[in-house]
């Protein structure tokens, strides 16, 4: 009898550290369990943020009474809007230096700001060109501010906006920056909006003289 006595807490021991590694192991594969779904929750939000920013062309059922552009830069990406609707998204490739806006001629930046389409060539090796009306008063007032432009450099830029006409290329500002094909690869350009040759192909059917260009950062 005094033998089974001492053999009970060693008995009671053992059930207990059983009992303590079951109730282990089924909290482990709880926690596996619920941190697996919230894995699959976070891969579903990536998924449709992505799914957000597809490229992608949808030609309209009819030709679009207005059509606008919205450059990102830091996402590389072009929208064209239809009538207010957003009808395709389009990889870009930018200036060689692509942070920061374009100053001065030759610093290989793209413009960030509210420009329009002035001028369209469909001569050249880049399959089109549109030609943005940078500088605007804003780049042109920035510049005077800085010396880098004058008063009469800067009364020509500010007219030129006013009456939607191509502001002048050849101040120190620099200028002839537009939207034209060549490849959408990597940032290569000195400071225009490169596509892809086929999406160019697209864009020039639906961006005219006029047409909104805004350039974020």
């Amino acid at each position: 009898m005094k033998s089974k006595g001492k053999n009970f807490p060693i008995l009671f021991l053992i059930f207990g550290l059983i009992l303590v590694g079951i109730i282990s192991t089924v909290s482990i594969k709880n926690y596996v369990r619920m941190n697996s779904g919230k894995k699959v929750i976070h891969q579903g939000i990536l998924f449709k943020e992505n799914e957000g920013e597809k490229i992608f062309f949808k030609k309209p059922s009819a030709s679009p009474n207005k059509t606008s552009i919205k450059i990102y830069k830091s996402k590389r990406v072009m929208e064209l809007y239809g009538d207010g609707n957003l009808i395709g998204r389009f990889k870009i490739g930018l200036g060689r230096v692509p942070q920061g806006k374009k100053e001065a001629e030759g610093d290989k930046k793209t413009p960030e700001g509210d420009y329009y389409i002035c001028y369209i060539n469909s001569q050249t090796k880049y399959t089109y060109f549109l030609g943005i009306s940078y500088p605007n008063v804003e780049d042109a007032q920035n510049a005077l501010d800085k010396n880098i432009i004058n008063r009469t450099q800067y009364e020509r830029i500010k007219y030129a906006i006013k009456n939607k006409k191509q502001p002048p290329w050849n101040t120190p500002l620099g200028g002839a920056i537009g939207i034209h094909g060549g490849g959408s690869k990597y940032n290569w350009t000195y400071g225009c909006v490169a596509l892809s040759n086929e999406d160019m192909n697209i864009l020039k059917k639906y961006a005219h003289l006029e047409t909104s260009v805004k350039i974020y950062k």
